[in-house]
């Protein structure tokens, strides 16, 4: 209702005001929780539709293995910021072959320099991830969520850490399916980030190692098979450079992960067995 104002002005009443338009309210706050995520939907589906994601490959770097090296050397700070940012992206939107971009960053700024790009664009890029996907899918979810979700969930977030740890430093889970699953479980920040950024340290730099030892892998192909660099034929396979060795390490470091909630869990149910009887 309107009502006469100080100087003949009308006024809303506060009745009004806590009254007006609920739905348009409602469909407000959706927008603003899901767009987020769709935003990098958007995003990844225009990439996949140019063919952005064909260019993360091993071929793509031996091919352009010399622009990319002149890149470096004309301006190596400018170039790290636009490798991070690229990395970012490509994980904030979920392209396939980001190790293809940690290799890429090891050949072009060394291991070490490489290996840290890639930790800091990788934690970032999933993180972005992970609040977009938190405050969407993830909040939809808690709302909507019986007895069952919400008794895995507790059970999630009480060990989240550990949890976290493991599936980062297990390189058999996919990374985008990772940054979206604690969201699910409404993880907080700080332990989400916590994790993530120990738990790719390892995988990350072993791929920045791999990078850093690939010139000397094609100056070998080149040898045999001369101009195969610049054609993009020289036959290097990951599963040459990335041994089921090293696979099974990273293995066995994530299994040291669980150790903490597999003794909490035996030590709680060994109390409950107590208390029965």
């Amino acid at each position: 209702m309107l009502e006469p104002g100080a100087k003949g002005r009308f006024v809303v009443t506060r009745d009004e005001q806590e009254h007006a338009s609920p739905k348009s309210t409602s469909i407000g706050a959706k927008l603003k929780r899901w767009a987020p995520i769709l935003v990098l939907v958007v995003v990844m589906l225009v990439g996949l539709s140019f063919g952005w994601h064909e260019h993360l490959s091993l071929s793509e770097i031996i091919r352009n293995q010399q622009v990319l090296q002149g890149w470096v050397a004309s301006n190596p700070v400018l170039v790290g910021l636009a490798f991070l940012v690229i990395y970012v992206g490509a994980v904030a939107v979920s392209f396939p072959g980001a190790s293809f971009i940690t290799i890429a960053g090891g050949f072009m700024f060394g291991w070490l320099a490489g290996g840290l790009i890639a930790v800091v664009g990788a934690a970032t890029g999933a993180t972005i991830l992970f609040l977009a996907a938190r405050t969407s899918v993830g909040a939809a979810l808690k709302e909507r969520a019986g007895p069952f979700v919400d008794k895995m969930a507790s059970g999630f977030r009480e060990n989240a850490f550990s949890y976290l740890l493991f599936l980062r430093l297990t390189p058999v889970f996919p990374f985008w399916l990772v940054n979206i699953a604690p969201a699910l479980f409404n993880v907080s920040l700080p332990v989400y980030l916590g994790a993530t950024l120990i738990g790719i340290i390892p995988g990350t730099f072993a791929y920045a190692f791999v990078g850093a030892g690939l010139g000397s892998v094609i100056e070998a192909q080149e040898a045999l098979n001369p101009g195969c660099g610049a054609a993009g034929t020289c036959e290097v396979e990951l599963s040459a450079l990335i041994t089921p060795e090293l696979i099974w390490a990273l293995v066995a470091l994530g299994a040291v992960a669980l150790i903490a909630p597999v003794v909490g869990l035996v030590r709680k149910r060994r109390r409950s067995a107590n208390g029965a009887k």
